[in-house]
């Protein structure tokens, strides 16, 4: 069974933020596969199903960005999983607006989700679907500007950003990382 995790702040106060496009991903493949988020565990909220052919568990943690490895690795364990059977979807300041990258391990990139699970799971070795938020201009704290909503024309093409994100990790699942990346790498942000 695959773990597919979407990174992002509980809380109203944060729900329609860029940092917490992870989540609005990860809602988005449960609708499409009409898994309901609504078991509360290992920290956060999870469903059990099927996506794109996979026996498949969603999680939102629910312990805040920077300690998301607590909530994963409890979720991992309880599976008998690996990091390899991992998938965590998260935003990233250094891909412009709507473009997706798909990283089978390496390094956090400053992303203080990741950083945490790569701590508590002692691996880098999972797959990550990299959201494209953009950075700031000009003098605008990058932690400020992830922690507001996506305005204007983001705002407008946000949807279109989760669809696309939902079908990257049903790529990745019926066909592999691979294809996915060859798919979803070349395209940038699109209306």
């Amino acid at each position: 069974m695959k773990l597919i995790v979407g990174l992002g702040n509980p809380g109203d106060k944060y729900a329609r933020t860029r940092h917490n496009v992870g989540f609005m991903a990860l809602n988005r493949i449960a609708e499409d596969s009409g898994i309901a988020l609504k078991k509360k565990g290992h920290q956060g909220i999870y469903g059990v199903g099927r996506f794109a052919g996979e026996e498949v568990t969603l999680l939102q943690p629910h312990t805040y960005m920077n300690l998301s490895g607590v909530s994963v690795g409890s979720a991992l364990k309880s599976l008998g999983g690996s990091p390899g059977d991992l998938l965590v979807l998260h935003d990233d300041v250094d891909l412009p607006f709507g473009a997706l990258r798909i990283k089978l391990s390496g390094g956090h990139g400053g992303q203080k989700g990741v950083r945490s699970i790569m701590e508590v799971l002692g691996s880098a070795d999972f797959m990550r679907l990299r959201i494209g938020v953009g950075r700031p201009t000009g003098e605008q704290d990058v932690a400020d500007y992830v922690l507001r909503p996506f305005a204007g024309d983001e705002a407008e093409l946000l949807n279109s950003l989760l669809d696309r994100a939902a079908q990257a990790v049903a790529t990745i699942l019926r066909d592999g990382a691979q294809k996915a990346m060859n798919t979803y790498h070349s395209r940038e942000a699109t209306a």
